[in-house]
């Protein structure tokens, strides 16, 4: 019996240190340099296509990191980019397809009513294999599916730098 006390108290440490180990996490986050990048290669891509836009770049929290308002862009993509940004970042999806899964849905319809939700298209997360570091909100092209193509454009221009 005597001989069993030291091999349970071992085993007790044990677990209470896999416990406290697990009780902080390391996560993966962007930096500022990234988040330029990422906002305009955003506004660059729309540009090139003829669209003013803004692009707002957020951390895995919502909280902005970068944003760049492109030359003629209106003062309500600013609003728009960020909504989009914070969004998708959230619910680690793109917005256009949770827009399109409301629509279709009508328990997901309720999403709407979310403080701070903006499903219309243009924000897409921002990922490291499958850890969402953030996301990028594009607003002011004529549509949301073409905000999210400059998004897009945008993160597979700085694919390797998402490694």
């Amino acid at each position: 019996m005597q001989t069993l006390r030291p091999i349970c108290a071992i085993a007790l440490c044990l677990i209470a240190a896999a416990a406290n180990a697990q009780a902080v996490r390391t996560e993966k986050t962007m930096s500022l340099s990234l988040a330029n990048q990422i906002a305009a290669e955003s506004v660059a891509a729309c540009a090139a296509n003829g669209y003013a836009v803004t692009a707002t770049v957020v951390d895995r929290a919502g909280t902005v990191r970068a944003v760049q308002r492109g030359d003629n862009a209106g003062p309500h993509t600013i609003a728009a980019s960020f909504g989009k940004a914070f969004t998708s970042a959230s619910a680690r999806n793109n917005t256009l397809a949770m827009m399109e899964g409301a629509q279709k849905n009508p328990a997901a319809a309720n999403l709407v009513n979310i403080p701070g939700f903006l499903l219309l298209g243009g924000g897409v997360p921002v990922k490291v294999g499958n850890d969402t570091i953030g996301a990028v909100g594009v607003g002011g092209a004529p549509g949301g599916h073409l905000d999210e193509q400059c998004a897009v454009a945008a993160i597979a221009k700085v694919s390797d730098l998402l490694k």
